[in-house]
């Protein structure tokens, strides 16, 4: 008989099947513009299959519609550079999603930002490798299923903004990073990261942006500019000469 489930694995796992559920409804966003943008219905779905990042999906659509057949290999491109932060998430979560070949097979397929949020946010390991799991495997599944749906109800639903569909990845981001904002050195990588995105996003090729600012907040993280001053040697301190008092 299996060992019952900690309450930090089920929390991991209804936090990963609601994530899921968030991206399921962006991708019909997704398959409709892809539509409206020159794809036909195999195509969307083969790209959601084939490619499964949202990111450089709706980068590579976005660049079609503007540009039609002649700007595939600008769509290209913009789709690479937006996906290159999939193969930095995949050093953060290698020692989360286990051993075995075909495991590490399916974790290159479904590294993506939602399921990286989710298992880096969880306190255990085991609850970690739930939430990488889980979020990946309903996100897959649900993407697919909606980005289908999108597609061939695209030409009639019309613009998908007005749903609300196109703010539902943003929302769901907060929601994992929300609670985590607690010390003024994380607000600050936040905010440095998002001023700078607002700032380039007009001006670079789309992924680009996302790359500048993961720069701007390996920076401010990495200097702790904005965390508490001699935490360190106070640590150091105690260490070497034991309790003061």
């Amino acid at each position: 008989m299996a060992a019952p489930r900690s309450p930090e694995d089920t929390a991991a796992i209804r936090k990963g099947l609601a994530v899921g559920l968030s991206a399921a409804a962006y991708g019909v966003s997704y398959g409709a513009l892809a539509v409206t943008a020159g794809l036909d219905v195999w195509q969307t779905c083969v790209m959601s299959l084939l490619m499964f990042t949202g990111g450089s999906q709706f980068a590579l659509v976005g660049v079609i519609a503007t540009g039609g057949v002649a700007a595939g290999p600008a769509a290209i491109a913009s789709a690479a550079i937006l996906g290159i932060r999939n193969g930095v998430y995949g050093i953060r979560v290698a020692p989360i999603i286990g051993k075995g070949r075909w495991r590490r097979f399916a974790a290159a397929w479904v590294t993506i930002d939602e399921t990286t949020a989710v298992a880096t946010t969880q306190p255990t390991e085991s609850s970690q490798r739930w939430g990488f799991w889980i979020t990946g495997l309903s996100v897959f599944v649900g993407w697919n299923v909606t980005s289908l749906v999108g597609a061939l109800i695209g030409n009639s639903l019309g613009d998908v903004r007005a749903y609300g569909l196109d703010a539902a990845a943003a929302a769901a981001f907060l929601g994992l990073l929300w609670p985590r904002l607690r010390q003024l050195q994380t607000i600050a990588v936040a905010a440095a990261a998002a001023v700078i995105a607002i700032a380039v996003t007009p001006v670079l090729i789309p992924g680009l942006p996302v790359l500048v600012a993961g720069t701007v907040a390996i920076v401010v993280g990495a200097f702790n500019w904005f965390g508490k001053p001699g935490r360190s040697a106070t640590h150091t301190q105690q260490t070497e000469g034991g309790d003061a008092s």
